[in-house]
Parts: C-alpha cells; structure tokens; sequence
C-alpha cells in the first residue's frame, strides 16, 4: 500500500510542476508563418564546421577562399535560409564554426553549400545533424545591420 500511495504521489506531484498552460500572448498568425508547433519550436539543420583535409595554401588562395565563404554566408541570410552563423575559438577538436539553416533534410543543406569555396576546397568540412530550436530564430536577422557597427570583409 505504501508503495502505490508513493507512486500515486509522484504522478500527482508531477502532473503539477510539469502541467502546461495556454500563453496569453500567443500570436498563431506568426507562428504559422514560422512554422512553429506548439512549443514555438521547429526543426534546423546545423552545420558544424572543422578543419578540413586540406591544411597547406597560400594566403592568396585562403582569402579567396574565405571571400567566398563570406558571400556565400550573405547569400543564405538574404535568401532567409540560413539563420545563425559564427566562428568558434580555437579548440582541440578543430571546431571552426556553426550554421544553423532554416530547411528540413541534409540533402537540402548540402545543396545550399555548394557554392561554399572553403567546403569545396576542403579547408572546411562539414557535418550535418537535426536541430530543434525556436521558430522564432530568423526574426532576429531583421534586427542584425541595426546592432552591427563594423562589418568583416575579406
């Protein structure tokens, strides 16, 4: 008996703290064009960027590269494909930095970094995995050239 009161109490008390409720504040105007589910989520596709098999080039060659890289990166974010990009510091991993694109399978992002020199010359590699984060994510591109103050060019 102790243990069906314990187990009784558990879901009760659990059935508590985890309840869900409705948000006032919910636009489902938005969230549909979003994409978002019930949650405010969606699903990503995130990149993960490393060093590639190719470690010798002159600079010349690596700045084209990464030029490249570069307008590929501004390419995807006016085509509102992919949503959040950066570098990551140096790491005993050889993680070089992160895209998270807004599309559903991995065929349509390696397709989207088909014009990546960095990828094609194999300075970079990238690998690819499912992502569940906020549908909201691509809003704050609107807000990026506000915030801004220095742009990098190569």
């Amino acid at each position: 008996m102790k243990f069906f009161t314990l187990i009784l109490t558990f879901f009760i008390f659990s059935n508590f703290v985890f309840s869900q409720i409705e948000s006032n504040k919910y636009n489902s105007k938005l969230a549909q064009k979003l994409e978002a589910d019930e949650y405010g989520m969606k699903m990503y596709v995130m990149v993960i960027l490393k060093t590639g098999e190719r470690r010798e080039f002159n600079e010349s060659f690596s700045d084209s590269c990464f030029r490249g890289h570069m307008d590929n990166i501004n390419r995807l974010m006016k085509a509102h494909k992919m949503v959040v990009a950066g570098p990551f510091e140096k790491n005993e991993k050889n993680y070089r930095g992160i895209f998270i694109l807004d599309v559903k399978t991995f065929d349509e992002a390696r397709d989207l970094l088909k014009e990546d020199p960095t990828i094609n010359e194999k300075i970079l590699e990238a690998e690819f995995f499912h992502w569940y984060g906020s549908a909201a994510i691509p809003t704050y591109i609107e807000n990026l050239d506000k915030i801004t103050k220095k742009i990098i060019e190569f």
